[in-house]
């Protein structure tokens, strides 16, 4: 099979029957994931050339609506969302391209990719032939495909294929739904080949492809490939076909939840387990090959009959490539597997960066949430406590807050329905904090004057489910959905302050701080020249977070995710392109009033040891 790359300048063709087809010839798809939404841009280029230098010949990306249409009607493809410069980039590269442009992408990511804004509208359901969601896809395609329809390799670009939809085989067996999607991208200009991703049982492959349609139907697994694959290959045969074989999303590794061990996998285990599936398969994708980081608020959740399972903010996933795009054991195991089995394909040695050495960054200004409230967010009240969504907010934390007299020395408190994670205060004072099934308990309160007693409910969306059927869940809907009770009856006039933790610029610092209630820290980051390393070898850093409890990270203006010292990941990783010579400002926003004076970094992730024996 002829195995060479994408040369920019002259034309191709991607096809397939038996086998892919690159210009009249068999070609095998040695592939990997990289989600430019995950990767700094000034880190694609070595996550790419890494990919290559390990054997690999094309690059595999999702699209993710939610960050290309943060507001309805509001689309961004600049910075990293720039989809067109990563494909750019990986075809300068001598790279093939597969873009996975399902509305829908699972992927471990905040509602599976699926944007906040469409859950005020109840009236439609989402993945499904619903006019009303097909023509917000619609909308969406009309901005996200042209960044990609004159790159396809029928246009002279290096894109070869196209996805329609994401394991769709694991939720329903619309073929409508399918079909409109199929239609909505060819209508705007798709003509490479196209290919749905599921399970590589009968099940998921007969509710998810559209094999009848010549749609390509592919399976995702990690293991167990001759048996995964005769499965795919007996369900192409059932319907006449004998197409190629192709992993989608060969599972090198995987993601990790708060509060649970990070998940590890053998580099000899998976070396043995792609050397099967790559000697067997017509095309192969490590998912991930570099997993990068669920910067801000942009982690998944796993979905749980009872109680859903948030995952951390690295998406370091164990991949050949670590969260901040180094080689690991794996990379140089993978790089063997392809040189064997394919002598002639173009291999190298890995691009690599270093980490940053500097004194701690110091805390420099400190403010309490309640007291900086009215510069950062203005009240939106309503009789009754609403939705974060019904707001118009998406991410991040929502304050609701009321007054209340005192008919007792003591009072009997409840949230009613309310996800995911509250925390309840009376008069700056914190009585409880509640999370998933928790929420609704009894909360007891003692009033400390006879009226105007303040009660503040700080909620946390920790991220909504990306897959299953929880995505058409009212817990999906974050903030307080109900109300809030004291005895026996609902409190009314309710302010809600929405926070994103978007705009720190207007914090007022010099407000107030009270112990033990949430709060901003600030803190100056001092760089010398030189810190950031070079070029060649630029340097990264890991914030040490051991010395706080729970909340966001923002550095220089950007999120870079969240922390908890439930762990197992106890640092945030900042890529280089975020930092600079000289002041660095980095604001902690923290929930449980727990801070430290200095924040040091670490020149890796801190991790927590698992005992012997739990893990």
């Amino acid at each position: 099979m002829v195995n060479h790359a994408y040369t920019q300048g002259e034309s191709h063709s991607f096809e397939f029957d038996e086998h892919f087809l690159l210009d009249g010839e068999p070609f095998k798809v040695l592939g990997g994931s990289i989600h430019y939404f995950r990767v700094h841009p000034t880190d694609w280029h070595r996550s790419l050339a890494n990919l290559k230098a390990a054997g690999l010949n094309t690059v595999e990306t999702y699209a993710a609506w939610n960050m290309h249409e943060p507001h309805e009607g509001e689309f961004d493809f600049s910075g990293q969302l720039d989809i067109a410069r990563f494909v750019d980039e990986a075809a300068e590269l001598g790279l093939w391209a597969i873009v996975r442009v399902s509305p829908f992408i699972c992927a471990e990511w905040e509602f599976g990719g699926l944007p906040a804004w469409l859950l005020p509208k109840r009236n439609m359901r989402i993945r499904s032939k619903d006019p009303k969601y097909l023509a917000q896809v619609a909308a969406y395609y009309d901005h996200l495909l042209p960044q990609l329809v004159e790159r396809q390799v029928t246009h002279g670009g290096n894109i070869i294929m196209m996805q329609v939809e994401n394991e769709y085989g694991s939720y329903c067996t619309d073929k409508d739904y399918l079909r409109a999607i199929r239609d909505l991208m060819t209508e705007r200009g798709v003509d490479v080949p196209l290919v749905t991703s599921d399970g590589p049982w009968r099940a998921c492959l007969r509710a998810g492809s559209l094999i009848d349609d010549g749609v390509l139907a592919t399976g995702n697994f990690g293991s167990h490939s001759a048996e995964n694959l005769a499965a795919l290959k007996a369900f192409h045969a059932e319907h006449g076909r004998t197409w190629p074989l192709m992993n989608m999303e060969f599972w090198d590794g995987w993601f990790s939840r708060w509060g649970q061990p990070v998940n590890r996998r053998a580099a000899d285990d998976f070396a043995h387990d792609v050397r099967e599936c790559m000697g067997i398969a017509d095309g192969i994708c490590l998912y991930m090959f570099h997993g990068g980081t669920n910067f801000g608020f942009m982690n998944g959740c796993s979905a749980r009959r009872e109680h859903d399972l948030h995952q951390v903010t690295s998406y370091d996933y164990d991949a050949p490539l670590n969260e901040q795009g180094n080689p690991t054991a794996k990379w140089y195991a993978l790089r063997d597997v392809v040189r064997d089995l394919f002598p002639d394909a173009e291999t190298g040695e890995p691009l690599t960066k270093g980490s940053i050495s500097a004194a701690p960054a110091k805390l420099t200004a400190k403010v309490g949430l309640f007291d900086t409230l009215e510069s950062i967010a203005e009240p939106i009240r309503s009789q009754f406590p609403r939705p974060m969504e019904d707001l118009g907010q998406a991410y991040g934390y929502t304050l609701y807050r009321t007054y209340d007299e005192a008919d007792a020395d003591e009072i009997k408190y409840r949230i009613i329905d309310a996800r995911d994670r509250a925390q309840f205060f009376m008069n700056g004072e914190l009585k409880a904090t509640q999370y998933q099934e928790e929420i609704g308990a009894d909360i007891m309160a003692s009033p400390s004057k006879p009226v105007g007693n303040r009660i503040d409910v700080l909620v946390e969306n920790m991220g909504r489910v990306n897959y299953g059927a929880k995505l058409l869940a009212d817990t999906q809907h974050k903030g307080i959905r109900t109300g809030v009770m004291a005895d026996l009856h609902f409190l009314t006039d309710w302010e809600q302050w929405c926070l994103p933790i978007d705009n720190t610029d207007h914090i007022d610092w010099g407000a107030g701080h009270a112990a033990g209630q949430p709060g901003f820290y600030r803190y100056d980051l001092e760089l010398a020249a030189g810190a950031l390393g070079t070029e060649e070898q630029p340097n990264d850093a890991y914030l040490d977070m051991r010395g706080f409890g729970k909340g966001c990270v923002i550095v220089n203006g950007a999120n870079v995710g969240r922390f908890w010292d439930l762990g197992p990941i106890r640092s945030l990783y900042v890529p280089h392109g975020l930092l600079r010579e000289g002041a660095n400002d980095i604001i902690v926003f923290e929930t449980e009033g727990v801070f430290a004076d200095v924040l040091p970094l670490s020149s890796e992730p801190v991790i927590d040891e698992v005992p012997e024996g739990e893990e």
